[in-house]
């Protein structure tokens, strides 16, 4: 009963299971999470306007730290930088927010193309501007989408390339922006010094430098936990679709030995009794006139074999109520007369085959399914030489236990008339209920004519004896 509430279970869960389960279940996403990666172009757009006005309100502050600096000294006062800095930022952040856009499909080439963009803008006007955070936002999306290898390569290239760029070309930076915002005139509005040319300090370069690693760290480690959890949540997905693929495998397998099983026992108690009930109505027939009574007999013998047949196919199909079996899972059969054998002898008897017994009063093991097993054999092998061997002279039955082993043996002597052709199933189920206890079973033609069927049963109980 086991296997048969483990089918049934398995069955209950594979019509009831639930839907596929999916990386946005597995990521529990909130209501923007969702949003976003259903209709990623939406984020796509926030970010190109996130960098213009970033651009925007920064140009304000670049603006204010040329004026300053030309207070300073640092620019004469007719120079070209109060114009050409605010718009070499502004075209930075404009190209960058566009560049932006292509970032999901071609990570690499936007961050290339960014990287050519800063240095343009630092050999042509001295300042970053917001292409550094356009650059952060690059490498975030070669993060998540490349191997990490590739990602600290990029990364590696870009520091190096611009850091370089901005040692040599830069003239507004972030201390520039910090330091002179505010413009200092004389009273007469003239500079307080004259410069040909901003003065190079190490230190001012130094914080630009590493404001610009910081931000490129911050794209990379952001990208990198993006990348972990999808790979987290794809694995998690993986391995939920394999434990499915073999929760349905493990329960078709079961489905189908539930299925060969129900099988076998309808095999053996249709083709059983359906062949002793055609050999009785023969009988019966031929022996009307000139042997009443025999003809009695086996029209009676014929009655109780349908009624025994119709017992083990109902008992055959309680198989789908669990509660109605016994604990080794197979209906409780025990107790009906088809456990007999030498009811199973007899009957074939009658229906005219010559079977000579042997140790038929053995007592077998309290085994239901041995038992069962030992009877079906039996009378299985004794169908088999009805339908197939009719004529035969003699059947012999041999029943023994010794030790902790039940043999059981059935010779024939073979058929002197053509014989009804089979499916062979008859023949796998015997060595499949043989199999199915860790017996060993010996099936075929004899050398001197006839067939043979050879069984031996492990029996788990002690040596009870013979009685002969």
């Amino acid at each position: 009963m086991t296997t048969r509430r483990t089918t049934g279970s398995l069955r209950l869960q594979g019509a009831d299971s639930a839907a596929p389960l999916t990386q946005m279940q597995v990521q529990r996403r909130g209501p923007l999470g969702r949003l976003v990666a259903a209709h990623p172009r939406i984020a796509d757009v926030a970010l190109m306007v996130a960098v213009l006005l970033l651009g925007l309100l920064t140009v304000l502050f670049a603006s204010q730290t040329v004026r300053g600096a030309t207070g300073l000294g640092l620019y004469p006062r007719e120079a070209r930088a109060s114009w050409l800095v605010p718009t070499a930022w502004l075209v930075g952040a404009a190209v960058g927010a566009v560049l932006l856009l292509a970032r999901r499909a071609r990570p690499l080439t936007v961050t290339v193309a960014l990287c050519v963009l800063a240095v343009a803008s630092l050999t042509s006007a001295g300042v970053l501007g917001v292409v550094g955070v356009c650059l952060a936002c690059a490498l975030y999306a070669v993060a998540s989408d490349r191997p990490p290898r590739t990602t600290w390569l990029s990364c590696a290239a870009v520091f190096v390339t611009v850091s370089i760029a901005m040692w040599w070309w830069q003239d507004i930076g972030l201390a520039e922006i910090l330091l002179w915002s505010d413009p200092i005139m004389t009273p007469t509005g003239d500079p307080v010094q004259q410069l040909p040319e901003p003065l190079f300090s190490p230190g001012r370069r130094s914080a630009s430098v590493f404001l610009l690693l910081a931000l490129l760290l911050l794209g990379v480690a952001a990208g990198s936990g993006v990348r972990a959890r999808r790979l987290h949540a794809l694995g998690l997905v993986e391995r939920y679709e394999a434990m499915a693929r073999d929760r349905d495998k493990s329960a078709a397998l079961a489905r189908a030995a539930e299925r060969s099983r129900i099988a076998r026992e309808m095999h053996d108690v249709v083709a059983h009794s359906v062949s002793v009930m055609v050999a009785l109505s023969d009988g019966a027939d031929k022996a009307l006139e000139r042997a009443p009574d025999s003809s009695r007999q086996a029209l009676r013998e014929l009655s109780s074999t349908g009624r025994t047949a119709l017992s083990d196919m109902q008992r055959v199909l309680e198989v789908f109520d669990p509660d109605d079996a016994d604990d080794d899972g197979h209906p409780d059969l025990a107790e009906t007369a088809a456990t007999d054998l030498r009811t199973v002898v007899e009957r074939l008897r009658v229906a005219g085959l010559p079977v000579t017994a042997s140790g038929l009063e053995t007592e077998l093991p309290q085994d239901t399914s041995l038992r069962l097993a030992v009877v079906r054999i039996v009378s299985e092998s004794l169908t088999n030489v009805l339908r197939h061997a009719p004529g035969a002279s003699s059947v012999e039955v041999t029943l023994r236990r010794s030790g902790t082993f039940v043999e059981v043996e059935i010779i024939d002597s073979g058929g002197t008339r053509p014989g009804a052709g089979g499916t062979g199933r008859g023949v796998v189920g015997i060595r499949e209920r043989v199999a199915l206890l860790g017996g060993h079973a010996e099936i075929g033609p004899r050398t001197d004519g006839g067939w043979r069927v050879g069984v031996v049963l492990p029996s788990t109980g002690g040596h009870e004896g013979e009685r002969r």
